[in-house]
């Protein structure tokens, strides 16, 4: 099966998020299976150098968007033994950052319809086309609208996937006709409350929609987590379900991980110690063995970030040490420095982000906090769990589907869970948790065994898609 994955971004050529991740890591999963794989993305001027200098041209083809016509160059790298196309246009991609630009629309509605013009330099068109988010919602409209009946393309299905519900492609829909350029048979599929919405048109399009979890599936159906969008899911549930990502265990293991003062895997657990050690010198806390929280996230509120500042001093009371890794919000930025100044020997914070301390975290914390708001999926506490540290989590989308509750009588489970978005059920469930972890045996043999044996890999997820794709 030949399928075609279009985003916004893909690791390792740019990445700024958890979308990055996934294309960097489903298309090779999908290869392992023998299935014939590309990947699309623009060619940003942020790309990194290494990557940049190495790109092949193939050629160019003039994109119609609207009343315009615009230039679009196709560069191709080979990467894994897939081939990578970056589609090159200087007006709207050589600029400094990614997104937050005031032409996003605009910038991804030309990537969107670039996408299905360069398959004419590519010769590469796929029986499946996988979007994700809203930078491809309009793939499969521009599909309907402008190529269902061309050669190539009559038979193309279309995947969409939602990694975060939030961000839609919001804009005025006057771009609907002048950006655009949809039809006005169309402009319906591309409306929603008197706007654009880019996500909408590609809901309303796509042959199947898929959010990367399956719970995440059941929440986006409610007007709490929807945005909005929940009376358009409900009425096209018929095409939406839930995958779970995966992560990439050759790059998040504790036995290879180049970062980790000391390697280690669960027969020599006990060396996970150099690691907390040498945590503690790194932030300036004192060295000893009481446990330690760790925390690598945005701050913002979606992680949960007021819980934790609404019972920081209860947290800070018990006999443990907190490191917290992150950028976000000014106001929770300020607020944790704040606490950090009081508490100097056991809150810890690093308000940056960097790849190799993020490894130091979670190879040295015995426990990690995520109790977000809501959590797509998430990838942070099965990138934990891989190393031996044990998560507390919110119930919640990717949360719930990768970290069952550990139950002490069965020793059954992965991590300590609380359903409400409450601090103080966030309190109880870290308490639970400091209690696990002060019974050696059964934290050892138990949930630490649990997690460091669980498979977080993309080979099921994959297997997964690849029987959607067949579906179609």
């Amino acid at each position: 099966m030949k399928i075609l994955l279009a985003a916004s971004e893909a690791s390792p050529f740019v990445r700024t998020g958890g979308l990055g991740d996934v294309m960097g890591a489903l298309p090779l999963a999908l290869k392992r299976k023998k299935q014939d794989v590309a990947v699309v993305i623009p060619l940003y001027e942020d790309m990194k150098p290494e990557y940049r200098n190495n790109l092949q041209y193939i050629g160019n083809i003039t994109v119609p968007l609207g009343w315009r016509n615009q230039y679009a160059g196709v560069f191709k790298s080979n990467y894994n033994g897939i081939d990578y196309y970056f589609i090159d246009n200087e007006f709207y991609f050589k600029r400094k950052g990614f997104y937050g630009h005031f032409d996003d629309g605009e910038r991804f509605a030309f990537f969107s319809k670039a996408v299905l013009e360069t398959m004419q330099v590519t010769k590469f068109y796929p029986d499946v086309l996988h979007c994700n988010d809203w930078q491809t919602g309009l793939i499969p409209l521009y599909l309907d609208c402008f190529y269902r009946y061309v050669d190539g393309y009559k038979t193309m299905k279309t995947v969409l996937t939602i990694h975060n519900i939030e961000f839609q492609g919001n804009m005025d829909k006057y771009v609907i006709d002048n950006v655009f350029g949809i039809p006005a048979s169309h402009y319906a599929i591309a409306e929603y409350k008197h706007d654009a919405n880019m996500l909408k048109a590609g809901i309303e399009s796509s042959n199947r929609v898929v959010t990367v979890s399956p719970t995440y599936a059941n929440e986006i159906l409610d007007p709490y987590y929807s945005y909005g969008l929940d009376n358009i899911l409900n009425a096209r549930r018929y095409k939406l379900s839930g995958i779970v990502n995966g992560i990439d265990v050759d790059l998040y293991d504790p036995e290879t991980d180049k970062a980790l003062f000391a390697n280690y895997n669960y027969k020599t657990y006990a060396k996970k110690a150099e690691n907390k050690h040498g945590l503690q010198e790194l932030f300036g806390l004192p060295k000893n063995d009481k446990p330690v929280l760790g925390m690598v996230t945005r701050l913002t509120t979606q992680k949960g970030i007021d819980l934790i500042l609404g019972v920081i001093r209860d947290i800070l009371s018990m006999d443990l040490q907190l490191v917290i890794l992150g950028t976000g919000d000014w106001k929770y930025e300020n607020a944790l420095k704040e606490v950090a100044k009081q508490f100097p020997t056991k809150l810890a914070t690093a308000i940056y982000f960097s790849a190799d301390v993020a490894s130091k975290i979670y190879a040295g914390s015995d426990i990690f906090l995520m109790p977000s708001k809501y959590e797509p999926c998430g990838l942070s506490q099965m990138i934990a769990m891989r190393y031996g540290t044990i998560p507390v989590v919110r119930e919640t989308g990717g949360l719930k589907d990768t970290v069952p509750a550990f139950n002490p009588e069965t020793k059954e489970g992965l991590g300590f869970t609380f359903k409400t978005y409450n601090a103080h059920d966030m309190l109880d469930a870290i308490r639970r948790a400091l209690d696990c972890y002060y019974q050696p045996e059964l934290w050892y043999k138990g949930v630490v065994k649990n997690a460091m044996s669980a498979d977080f890999s993309w080979d099921k997820s994959a297997e997964q898609y690849l029987a959607l794709y067949k579906s179609l």
